[in-house]
């Protein structure tokens, strides 16, 4: 899939991006330069998009407001479905929002971390080998999965893996819980932690980035949500 060449051109673009960040870290971070460029690079991609994670709270805040409404409609009309369908278009067209309003923001965003996330999986970038999967954090290069390493190494994945937890744990903590009447709340709850078990196969340079952007979405969202809550308030 990688070699398809919008795809690799654009890996091309984001490796000698990576690849100047390196070079400029690496008076001051040394090996773990190349580590530091990754992370500094998500964040560059994710300041960039900010306006769509803004788009994205503005639709989540959109459909709490709007959960009470939908349920009475759904309750009301739930032996007609053609009836309930005409309300639910009425009340969205009513309030200025769609049931997609957040959803197109984050499909928006799928491009550039798929092409960040084939970064760290291609060996060869531009016929060369991708010199940031042989680049190291703690002597372990960024290439290598957790299944590939063992002793003292896996603390690094055992780091990321806590780190992680600790993101998943504060992302639940700080989202507001989808209605108990929601089809798979339960699974909805625990979907931030499956961030951990990508980190566990996937290399330890897309695990950094993993780890890079969502704690970017947890203090993103946390404080989007504060800003738009205070400024719509009573």
């Amino acid at each position: 899939m990688y070699s398809f060449p919008p795809l690799a051109a654009a890996i091309g673009v984001l490796y000698t991006a990576v690849n100047t960040l390196t070079t400029a870290f690496t008076p001051l971070l040394g090996a773990a330069s190349a580590a530091a460029a990754i992370v500094a690079l998500t964040m560059i991609v994710r300041t960039i998009l900010l306006p769509l994670g803004l788009a994205q709270v503005r639709g989540e805040l959109a459909r709490l407001a709007l959960a009470p409404k939908l349920r009475e409609l759904q309750q009301k009309y739930r032996n007609n479905p053609e009836r309930l369908r005409r309300e639910l278009t009425a009340l969205y067209q009513r309030e200025g929002t769609s049931p997609l309003a957040g959803c197109l923001p984050a499909l928006a965003q799928a491009p550039v971390f798929m092409v960040l996330y084939g970064l760290f999986l291609t060996a060869e970038v531009g016929g060369q080998a991708n010199a940031l999967l042989t680049s190291t954090l703690a002597g372990v290069p960024l290439g290598a999965r957790s299944l590939d390493v063992a002793g003292v190494d896996l603390l690094v994945f055992a780091a990321l893996g806590a780190a992680l937890i600790g993101v998943a744990a504060l992302t639940r903590w700080l989202t507001p819980a989808p209605p108990a009447d929601t089809p798979g709340a339960g699974v909805i709850r625990l979907l931030p932690f499956g961030t951990v078990l990508v980190a566990a196969i996937v290399p330890l340079a897309a695990g950094l980035y993993v780890l890079t952007t969502t704690a970017w979405t947890v203090t993103e969202r946390s404080l989007l949500r504060r800003v738009l809550a205070r400024k719509h308030g009573p």
